[in-house]
């Protein structure tokens, strides 16, 4: 299946709402801890062959890390990146690199780690911080419209829920998982999930009350909001802290995990044998994963090894 070679290190990758061929990476120059940083726009090539299995139809630099991207809901052209440096930087794709980023906000004191377009309202985005803070953004404003600031160490993810347009969820390393309503400047529930900081979390697609966290502790666990006392399970098969988890948008009991353990997994929640696939196609930390909303089955990772793979659930990823 398709490979692209990037020149820094993989953060985060992110396929197209708009077109099933296209993704986005998020990169960042010696592991993201000094240096530039730089999104690529990559297309599948509609009959990929080993030596152009990707094209890449544009990239952008920054002066900084690259920690994850986002594709508009609402303008096929329009990518929101979460940079080293504090900056939320936004870039459209009908403009050449020399008229881009199109907006560049910085209001978070520290870096960005996470950004997540809004899929209900589709005008709005989250950005969340090293600085322990959250931030709501719409397009047209040069500000940002509200911080959360809750918890009590960094805010390493924040994602909205697919079915209410004002309700988001937050994963942060004071091991905590809180509920807001945009709405209201407090959070409406505190989930304690793990005893270790929490990295990532996301939320059902298929039921607005299910959410899974994701761990240094190695653990993913899934959740029901209506009574979070006890997880519904818990997933164990990761080596080492699991950098991100996704629900499917196709399955509704479907999750994919990856980690610093350099595999991506694949598990079915509602099996007693939950994990269902396991790909350890990368060499370094496994930090990006995705599923596309557009082709069931799709998968797209990357890592610090400065790959990018693109495969279909059941075939290895190595494979040409």
């Amino acid at each position: 299946m398709p490979i692209f070679k990037t020149p820094f290190n993989g953060y985060a990758v992110k396929f197209s709402p708009f077109y099933e061929n296209r993704l986005a990476v998020a990169t960042a120059q010696n592991f993201g801890i000094l240096g530039n940083g730089r999104v690529h726009v990559l297309d599948l090539t509609p009959t990929p062959t080993p030596t152009a299995p990707i094209s890449e139809v544009c990239a952008f630099d920054t002066a900084d890390a690259v920690y994850d991207c986002t594709w508009s809901e609402d303008n096929d052209n329009l990518l929101v990146t979460a940079i080293g440096d504090g900056s939320v930087k936004l870039w459209d794709l009908a403009l050449p690199p020399t008229s881009n980023p199109i907006r560049s906000l910085h209001e978070h004191s520290r870096e960005v780690h996470s950004v997540d377009w809004n899929p209900v309202r589709k005008d709005s985005f989250l950005t969340s911080s090293w600085d322990d803070t959250i931030k709501l953004w719409t397009v047209d404003r040069p500000a940002s419209v509200r911080t959360f600031k809750e918890h009590a160490y960094c805010v390493y993810s924040s994602v909205w829920n697919p079915r209410h347009g004002d309700v988001f969820a937050s994963a942060s390393g004071d091991c905590t998982v809180r509920i807001w309503d945009v709405r209201d400047p407090a959070s409406t529930m505190i989930i304690p999930a793990h005893d270790f900081e929490i990295l990532s979390c996301d939320w059902n697609k298929y039921d607005d009350c299910i959410i899974a966290t994701a761990s240094v502790d190695k653990s993913i666990k899934v959740w029901d909001v209506r009574n979070f006392r006890i997880p519904i399970t818990v997933l164990n098969g990761h080596n080492y802290a699991v950098r991100r988890v996704k629900f499917s948008p196709h399955r509704e009991s479907l999750i994919v995990s990856c980690s610093y353990d350099m595999t991506v997994c694949l598990w079915d929640y509602r099996v007693e044998d939950a994990l269902v696939g396991r790909y350890d196609h990368h060499t370094e930390f496994a930090v990006g994963v995705d599923m596309s909303v557009l082709v069931e089955g799709l998968f797209a990772s990357t890592g610090w090894d400065e790959l990018v793979y693109v495969w279909q659930h059941g075939n290895d990823p190595r494979a040409p």
